[in-house]
C-alpha cells in the first residue's frame, strides 16, 4: 500500500509562527505564507538548492523567473545593478504594495530568478505577515504564488499546502489580484502583467 504524503503543518501567522517559518527557510526548505494578494511560496532566493525545490513543487518551466520580496532598498541593492529614475518613482509611489518591478539583475544571482533579458522581479510587500517574514529571514525571499504551474493561486492556507511545502503560515483568506509586473530595464517601462496596481 502506497503511503500518503503528510500535509505540512499550518501555524498561525503570529511571532512564533513567523519565527518557525524563518527557521525552515534558513534550513533550505520551502514554506507558504500570505501576502497582500494571494498566498506565496517562500524560499531563500539566494539558495540555488532551495530554488530547485521550489521549482519542483510548482512544476514550473525553467524560463519562467521567480519573483522576490525584499525588506528595503538596501536589500534591493543586493539584487540589482541599477534602478532607473522612472522605476524609482513607481517604487516610491506603490511600495510597499502589489507592484513587482523587473530590474537589471546583479551578476551571480541564481538562474531561476533571471528572465531572458537579464532582469529580476522584486517588490516590497505591504502585508504585515510577509513583511515580518522577510525581516525574520534577513535575506531576499521568493514571492511566487502558491500553486502548481497553470493552476489558480491559493487564496487560503489550506490551498497553499502543496506537496513539498514544509510549513504553512495561516493569515486567513486572501482575495487580492496578483501583483502588477512592470519591466524597467532601461528608460522605457513595459507592463508584463496587469494586476492589482493600475499603471
Amino acid at each position: 500500500m502506497r503511503s500518503q504524503a503528510r500535509a505540512a503543518p499550518c501555524l498561525p501567522s503570529d511571532d512564533v509562527g513567523i519565527a518557525a517559518a524563518a527557521e525552515r527557510v534558513a534550513a533550505g526548505e520551502v514554506i507558504a505564507y500570505p501576502t497582500e494578494t494571494v498566498y506565496g511560496l517562500g524560499a531563500d532566493a539566494l539558495d540555488p538548492v532551495a530554488l530547485g525545490r521550489l521549482v519542483a513543487i510548482k512544476g514550473r518551466e525553467s524560463h519562467q523567473p521567480i519573483s522576490v520580496l525584499v525588506q528595503d532598498e538596501a536589500m534591493l541593492r543586493r539584487l540589482v545593478q541599477e534602478v532607473h529614475p522612472a522605476a524609482l518613482e513607481l517604487a516610491r509611489r506603490y511600495w510597499p504594495g502589489p507592484l513587482t518591478l523587473v530590474l537589471l539583475a546583479r551578476s551571480g544571482l541564481p538562474e531561476p530568478l533571471i528572465n531572458e533579458r537579464g532582469g529580476v522581479g522584486v517588490r516590497i510587500s505591504s502585508d504585515p505577515v510577509a513583511a515580518a517574514l522577510v525581516r525574520a529571514v534577513g535575506r531576499p525571499l521568493t514571492a511566487t504564488s502558491a500553486n502548481r504551474s497553470g493552476e489558480p493561486a491559493a487564496h487560503q492556507a489550506q490551498g497553499a499546502a502543496l506537496e513539498g511545502v514544509t510549513l504553512v503560515l495561516d493569515g486567513g483568506p486572501r482575495g487580492g489580484t496578483p501583483s502588477t509586473v512592470v519591466e524597467a530595464l532601461g528608460a522605457e517601462l513595459r507592463v508584463l502583467r496587469a494586476g492589482a496596481v493600475t499603471i
